[in-house]
């Protein structure tokens, strides 16, 4: 009975957080989130709010540890080791923002944003042409991500592949024209790396 009794009062508590969630409540919610943690140390859901919450407030430390509670209660969890490597990309952590993104790649290959994550980690890491494929997913996944196909274009035209970074612009212009507009103004700016090809343009004849 007192298993079942406190299942019924986490239940209870479950419903409060989700009433005070859509209320506007948030402080009713992360204190019945904490009431939950208090009888089940392990509830998943109410430890991936309360690592959300955490992020959004500044408290990236805070947030990591919940998450890490997820995955060492269940390491199939890829939405939590995707926000894990999301708090690591943004701490400068690529080494461990890479690991985190690919495992949750590897338990979810459909998980879009985890792409688009591991494409900027690429990116930050100077591995342009992995960071073209990554982000090459993501649009596919994603289709109408405009932050996935502005990425991609300028990977593409920083490797010196004006071209083909012309060509995502032109597709982002077909549905996102506001986007397009910032892109093409990016791309006329961009840089190619240090030692990425020249464009076709560029080239010596």
């Amino acid at each position: 009975m007192q298993g079942l009794a406190r299942l019924l009062l986490v239940a209870w508590n479950v419903q409060r957080a989700n009433v005070a969630i859509l209320l506007g409540r948030r402080t009713a919610a992360m204190a019945a989130y904490g009431r939950i943690l208090q009888r089940c140390p392990d509830h998943a859901d109410a430890r991936m709010v309360l690592g959300n919450w955490l992020a959004e407030a500044g408290d990236k430390v805070a947030a990591i540890e919940q998450f890490r509670c997820v995955i060492d209660h269940d390491k199939s969890h890829a939405d939590a080791w995707f926000n894990l490597g999301f708090l690591h990309e943004e701490r400068g952590e690529l080494a461990a923002a890479e690991a985190c993104l690919r495992q949750a790649l590897e338990l979810n290959p459909q998980l879009d944003r985890a792409w688009y994550g591991l494409g900027l980690v690429r990116v930050r890491s100077g591995h342009l042409d992995e960071a073209v494929l990554a982000f090459q997913r993501n649009v596919k996944l994603q289709p109408f991500s405009p932050d996935g196909y502005c990425q991609l274009a300028m990977s593409l035209q920083r490797l010196g592949r004006t071209e083909a970074a012309h060509k995502v612009l032109h597709q982002l212009q077909g549905f996102e024209p506001n986007a397009a507009r910032a892109l093409a103004r990016d791309l006329e700016s961009a840089q190619p790396a240090v030692g990425a090809p020249p464009s076709p343009a560029a080239r010596v004849a």
